[in-house]
């Protein structure tokens, strides 16, 4: 009567990890071929999106099992954080595709695309990561992974700088202005969540090692 209670040794905590991570690369890696060839931005968005809606199912999952188990692998705190953190990732990768989409973007800024494999690159660390966290024992492993998203996040703020600082320097339209330095935001706050994520990791390997 009481099964509900227990994880299958957390393999069920694990496996959502894993599987909302690899959406959160697929629709990662979609943005990216959005932004090398916006040459169907409305069909491109969609796609984004329906990732993004099997992610937010996976999510929603994640937060029910967690109400119903008793005994968690790590602390059920984490276990949130970690499932919402890869939750705004998708978010905002949705938010910006749709920004594409919505302000008619045929022209792609060249910072944009480096962004965006920045993003990718470091989402796949994220992926790599989750699948790291069944061995907690192997503390170090995860911390280098960690280590190397926070290094993408640092190349992620000098692009962003560079970014900005090209907008005012070639006195673009002002409203092209706006509507870049709006994609800029999500494309800085994804990669940004990303770091948040591997911070959870780092403390949840260092209390669990």
């Amino acid at each position: 009567m009481l099964g509900f209670l227990f994880p299958r040794e957390g393999n069920e905590f694990f496996d959502l990890f894993e599987q909302h991570a690899a959406k959160t690369e697929e629709a990662a890696r979609l943005l990216k071929a959005m932004l090398d060839n916006p040459a169907g931005p409305a069909d491109q968005a969609r796609q984004i999106k329906a990732v993004e809606h099997e992610g937010d199912q996976i999510t929603h999952h994640t937060i029910e099992i967690l109400h119903q188990t008793f005994i968690t692998p790590i602390d059920r705190g984490d276990i949130h954080r970690l499932i919402s953190r890869l939750d705004d990732i998708l978010d905002l990768i949705d938010s910006t595709s749709e920004r594409l989409w919505l302000y008619e973007i045929t022209e792609v800024q060249p910072e944009a695309r480096d962004l965006g494999q920045v993003l990718v690159n470091a989402v796949a660390e994220v992926r790599k990561a989750m699948t790291q966290l069944r061995n907690l024992k192997d503390r170090d492993a995860i911390i280098n992974t960690c280590k190397e998203i926070n290094s993408y996040e640092n190349e992620g703020d000098a692009l962003i700088r560079r970014a900005v600082a090209r907008l005012f320097r070639d006195k673009m339209e002002p409203i092209t202005v706006i509507k870049w330095k709006e994609i800029y935001d999500y494309l800085e706050d994804a990669i940004d969540r990303c770091e948040d994520v591997a911070n959870v990791l780092e403390g949840v390997a260092l209390e669990y090692a």
